[in-house]
């Protein structure tokens, strides 16, 4: 179903429901859940959901799995077109899809099953054809490969604020000592809470908010120099080599839909 919420079909009789929708640029969906569990599909464009565990940015031909009850607000870059697939607790258990939220690569195959159930009605005939297209999207989605586009947020409410204004502005030029002093604590004792509240270095979780933040001012279009100097790269090629050490792919092959 096109341009409808989500929770239009919490107790539609089927175990996956699709819906997609359009956004404009810098439209906000403030905070909510569901309570079956959302893959969040990034058709075209840009998003950033933040829930109270971390940030998760999605490029475009990637995708959010979303588990149910997880409060999530969602920030558009850009222009984003979403494609979303509702899936119940009992089937996502079933199938054994992930208890966290994680974001996926999506197959040329799982695309086009999105692209497809959305034009199902929302009581599709279970023993037919568009049965079996959800069947499948369900088996996509648990075939699908994590990617490492989150930066994960400390539980002390001291530390996860400090980390949410650096997510708002990040750089490559905050010190593990400003961070600590900030903190009020020492450096010693900051490292050490912070890896074991986020499971990084903070030099490794501040240079993933830098390359999230990138994704997102790349995907409206931005030029990479002037987003690796606002992020505090020396120079672009400081910026590139990071960025393909990290996720594997120059920022513009990162970003470029893959071909089918």
């Amino acid at each position: 179903m096109r341009n409808a919420r989500g929770d239009t079909f919490e107790n539609t009789p089927r175990d996956v429901i699709a819906t997609g929708n359009e956004y404009p640029a810098h439209y906000v969906i403030a905070a909510h859940a569901h309570r079956r569990s959302q893959l969040l599909y990034a058709s075209t464009g840009v998003l950033t959901a933040i829930t109270s565990a971390g940030s998760w940015v999605v490029p475009p031909r990637r995708a959010l799995w979303i588990p149910a009850g997880v409060s999530h607000e969602v920030h558009m870059g850009g222009h984003v077109s979403t494609r979303s697939a509702y899936v119940t607790q009992e089937a996502a258990r079933a199938v054994g899809l992930p208890p966290d939220c994680q974001v996926i690569a999506v197959s040329p195959l799982l695309h086009e099953l999105l692209q497809e159930a959305v034009d199902l009605p929302a009581e599709y005939d279970l023993g037919g054809r568009d049965g079996h297209v959800m069947a499948l999207l369900l088996d996509e989605i648990r075939r699908a490969s994590p990617l490492p586009l989150s930066a994960p947020l400390p539980r002390s409410k001291r530390l996860a604020a400090l980390c949410r204004k650096l997510l708002d502005r990040p750089t490559q030029e905050i010190r593990i000592d400003d961070m600590a002093r900030r903190a009020g604590m020492s450096r010693r004792s900051f490292t050490r809470a912070f890896r074991a509240e986020t499971g990084l270095s903070f030099t490794a979780w501040r240079q993933q908010a830098c390359l999230l933040a990138a994704l997102t001012r790349l995907g409206k279009g931005e030029p990479i120099t002037r987003v690796a100097i606002d992020l505090g790269y020396g120079n672009p090629s400081a910026f590139t080599a990071a960025f393909r050490r990290v996720l594997g792919a120059a920022p513009s092959r990162y970003l470029a839909a893959p071909k089918r």
